[in-house]
């Protein structure tokens, strides 16, 4: 069965970022992965207020996190993680299924 994982962290600040919006009970942050970027894909962060039927939703303290079908099966074992460091603060996706990335982590490609 296929799985992604929210870390504390994520978790916390997807929390944070959802109270600061009007009605935020209705609001997600969508993870998806496009082609493009430097890797040959890269992964897209988004608040969004609608879920499609077949959209996975995983839950964890507060946070709420909608994947696509097709971006579900090439995060399978990924886990989301927020990185807040002196050079800046943002989501990473730490993806087993990613054979390289690239500097920023925004982009990866697959074995």
């Amino acid at each position: 069965m296929a799985s992604f994982g929210i870390s504390p962290a994520a978790a916390a600040r997807i929390a944070d970022i959802i109270s600061q919006k009007p009605n935020p009970e209705s609001l997600a942050l969508r993870v998806s992965v496009l082609a493009g970027g430097c890797n040959g894909f890269q992964y897209q962060f988004k608040l969004v207020s609608d879920r499609n039927e077949e959209d996975h939703l995983i839950e964890r303290e507060g946070a709420r996190v909608l994947i696509d079908p097709d971006s579900f099966e090439l995060l399978d074992g990924a886990e989301l993680d927020f990185i807040d460091k002196l050079m800046g603060a943002h989501f990473t996706v730490n993806n087993p299924n990613a054979a390289s990335a690239c500097g920023c982590g925004s982009s990866f490609s697959l074995v």
